[in-house]
């Protein structure tokens, strides 16, 4: 009786080789498998590091000039700074609060209001020549966070954008 090439068919087997993903799969484990074997006796590499406080020093040799102090640094005249408050919290009131505050240590503060945008965190806004203002405002007030003024922020005032009460 004659075989049905259908039936012939079921009967063969072939050979299905492998996808790439599996082939690279095999390669990356046996170039690791060999990485491991020829570094497994290597000494080790790491070293501990003290910190510079624990390290012998040498005594300074005496120089024949005196030392020169840095240049001080120019001080903010805040009084000369013009600030804006601004509230972006749901905090009634609050921009007054810190405007006074502000203004009560020495700032020259010109306006308060509510920002309406979103800003991530309290922030002092600045134009380039009052970044050492900005800075200085900033540590007065306690906020971390200084950035450069954007639009539609005024550029020769400082902005403050409040997103909660102050500490």
């Amino acid at each position: 009786m004659p075989v049905s090439t259908a039936a012939r068919a079921r009967d063969e087997r072939g050979l299905v080789l492998p996808s790439p993903v599996v082939m690279l799969s095999i390669v990356a484990v046996l170039m690791a498998a060999v990485a491991f074997v020829a570094t497994r006796n290597a000494p080790a590499t790491e070293r501990e590091i003290a910190p510079a406080a624990q390290q012998p020093t040498a005594a300074p040799t005496p120089t024949a000039e005196p030392t020169k102090k840095p240049p001080a640094k120019p001080q903010v005249d805040r009084s000369k700074v013009p600030v804006e408050v601004y509230n972006n919290s749901g905090i009634t009131g609050l921009a007054g609060r810190v405007a006074t505050r502000t203004s009560k240590i020495g700032w020259q503060v010109v306006g308060s209001d509510n920002w309406y945008g979103t800003v991530d965190a309290t922030t002092v806004y600045y134009p380039k020549r009052l970044k050492a203002a900005a800075k200085q405002l900033a540590l007065d007030l306690g906020i971390r966070r200084t950035a450069p003024a954007v639009e539609p922020m005024r550029l020769d005032r400082l902005t403050l954008i409040l997103t909660g009460p102050l500490d």
